[in-house]
């Protein structure tokens, strides 16, 4: 099997004699056919081809390629932003009248997404704790229940989603596992390979990496089997109309049936594609990932060190820490690393957190996780500010919790950042 590194830096494209090495990009809305037959054969799905961007591009599937073949996934399309990718990837499969079990340790807008938009759309979610029971994720489920998802490591709570106990919760009541892999990338964790079915990606974060350009991917594991669970997915097991009738889990089979649907049906309706830009400057990020996270989760175990025994400091989730609560897990699914994110919080609570805001130097704040220069953000008066006091309990946020994004710079000089601004309250 090809490492990881090689496929970040040669994967998805393949140039042929004389071919660009780099990948192109198709700046076109549009293609051109010769004959109005030819184009009806795209449009019925009996060929694969290209005739609108906001379905397909050429650009953004090659670099799908590569991100499928980073996580050992069978397909994969690309999306204008995180929240697109999970809104298609859940849509794709769950809707008016169905149910959904998730972790309460997620992002905050994907948490909104579930227990308000989609639920505005007739969807209802049950949360559960992230660490709860077996019994509890067993009473989570409903006759209804299309699907599970969690994230592989979650923001900011930096809960870690034990991926093979909730794979096989999933797999026992015939519905499929989506994890967000975001933070760790499949530079750290690959969680198809523990039973997850699709995986999703904000490539805004690590993966582009430079705060540059919005972007998510869903890739599909291709091993889900509709047909054996088919009255449960009627969206992929029975003739679509829009489509003259094509039943996408038998034309396509398992590699092929999620991904096109979601391409060939909701990008088309919904239009949330990734532009051809995004997606080549997308590609250049990647082929530096394997080489990046090394040093984010660096910087990131050696500010939780050193704030864990700081006096001003009440608590430090890093799920590489030793003694954290998820170090386990962590060891398990992500033996090289998890990220670079630390989260923690105050002895003198919410106002020592916004002091310590006020006083960073090196750190930047801004509403960003994930890139080269480290960020900053206080998650209850920013990304979790709509929720109340009981949902952010829920999520693993506290009013006190800061979450630091630790980038690519020296390690000591992030500390001294960091040490300064604590002497400051």
């Amino acid at each position: 099997m090809t490492e990881l590194g090689t496929t970040c830096v040669q994967g998805g494209y393949h140039p042929g004699d004389a071919e660009p090495r780099q990948i192109p990009i198709y700046q076109s809305t549009t293609w051109k056919y010769d004959t109005s037959e030819h184009m009806g054969k795209l449009f019925d799905l009996e060929e694969s081809g290209y005739f609108y961007s906001r379905l397909q591009n050429p650009t953004c599937d090659l670099v799908a390629a590569k991100i499928a073949e980073m996580e050992g996934g069978a397909a994969a399309m690309l999306t204008s932003s995180g929240m697109a990718a999970n809104f298609l990837a859940i849509f794709n499969v769950a809707g008016m009248g169905d149910h959904v079990v998730a972790s309460s340790a997620i992002y905050g807008g994907t948490y909104n997404l579930l227990a308000h938009t989609m639920g505005r759309m007739g969807l209802s979610c049950t949360f559960v704790a992230p660490d709860c029971t077996d019994e509890e994720l067993e009473a989570a489920f409903q006759p209804n229940t299309k699907l599970v998802f969690g994230e592989t490591i979650a923001n900011p709570a930096l809960a870690v989603l034990d991926i093979e106990r909730f794979a096989n919760a999933a797999h026992a009541h015939g519905v499929p596992l989506m994890v967000d892999n975001t933070f760790p990338t499949p530079a750290n964790c690959r969680p198809i390979e523990w039973g997850a079915d699709i995986v999703t990606h904000s490539t805004t974060k690590y993966m582009d990496g430079h705060a540059a350009y919005l972007g998510g991917a869903i890739v599909d594991a291709g091993k889900f089997d509709w047909m054996a669970h088919a009255d449960k997915f009627p969206g992929l097991t029975t003739p679509d109309e829009s489509y003259h009738g094509v039943t996408y889990a038998e034309k396509f089979g398992l590699e092929g049936a999620f991904i096109t649907k979601a391409t060939a049906q909701l990008m088309r309706d919904l239009g949330p594609m990734q532009n051809p830009q995004a997606a080549f400057f997308l590609n250049s990020s990647l082929e530096s990932l394997h080489v990046r996270m090394p040093q984010h989760c660096k910087n990131g175990l050696a500010m939780a060190e050193f704030l864990k025994s700081h006096p001003k400091i009440r608590f430090v989730s890093y799920p590489g820490l030793e003694g954290d609560k998820y170090y386990d897990l962590a060891k398990k699914y992500m033996p090289n690393g998890t990220c670079g994110v630390v989260s923690f919080g105050f002895t003198g609570g919410r106002a020592a957190a916004e002091q310590f805001m006020k006083s960073l130097k090196l750190a930047q704040i801004a509403t960003h996780v994930a890139d080269a220069r480290t960020c900053c953000l206080h998650p209850a008066n920013a990304t979790h500010r709509q929720m109340n006091d009981a949902e952010l309990e829920a999520c693993g946020i506290s009013p006190d919790m800061v979450r630091l994004s630790c980038g690519l710079e020296a390690t000591d000089d992030l500390i001294a950042d960091v040490a300064q601004a604590l002497d400051t309250i």
